[in-house]
């Protein structure tokens, strides 16, 4: 019998024959593939990217680039994408990914620390989406709040954790904990409006309105 993720892939846009090479090298290639946004979680970040027409877009873990080709799919004709991976064993697998697609030109990769490397940024983002150390979240949004103009979005992804923010037996796993604070800080920021939903791991879409 078809499951239920069987089935919402069935009924949702195919991602490219790009994406699926991607997606593909990096379960055949690359540790931990998991970490891959896939098949749905990347046409979700595509279509919102193409409903908010962002001229600017700022990513913070980049893996193997398919998030990064998901978001940049809805960049405005002059639009930029800056995606920043401090893993520097996957900058081949990723600049050979990005140079597959034709949007390669709108896509900057850096390769470092997001906490070093954001403040050397000058631009206002319309989107940014966190998916980097979850130890490191509050402090991500501390640094990324300043560059995302009012009326922008973040998008943090993980935020449910496998259902750990909510399992008391992870009550000393520092990502664990990193999440919730993140999760409780967003929740009490008034600068922020925020819904956080269960798609695949936890994906909280926040609007900054302050």
């Amino acid at each position: 019998m078809e499951n239920v993720e069987e089935y919402i892939e069935r009924h949702s846009s195919q991602e490219s024959a790009i994406l699926a090479s991607i997606n593909r090298k990096t379960h055949l290639e690359v540790l931990n593939p998991r970490m891959l946004s896939g098949h749905i979680e990347g046409r979700f970040l595509s279509m919102l990217s193409r409903m908010i027409r962002p001229c600017r877009i700022l990513e913070l873990g980049t893996y193997t680039g398919y998030s990064a080709l998901c978001l940049a799919e809805g960049l405005t004709e002059d639009g930029k994408l800056i995606s920043i991976e401090k893993n520097d064993e996957l900058e081949d697998i990723i600049r050979e990914n990005i140079a597959l697609s034709p949007l390669r030109h709108k896509i900057e990769i850096l390769i470092g620390d997001c906490k070093e490397l954001i403040p050397s940024l000058h631009d206002k983002f319309d989107i940014v989406f966190i998916d980097a150390d979850k130890r490191e979240y509050s402090e991500y949004l501390d640094a990324v709040l300043p560059i995302v103009r009012k009326g922008g979005w973040i998008i943090a992804d993980n935020t449910l954790w496998d259902g750990h923010v909510v399992d008391a037996n992870y009550d000393h796993d520092k990502q664990t904990l990193g999440l919730r604070a993140f999760n409780d800080k967003v929740q009490a920021d008034e600068r922020l409006e925020n819904v956080m939903l269960p798609l695949r791991d936890g994906v909280t879409l926040i609007h900054v309105v302050g």
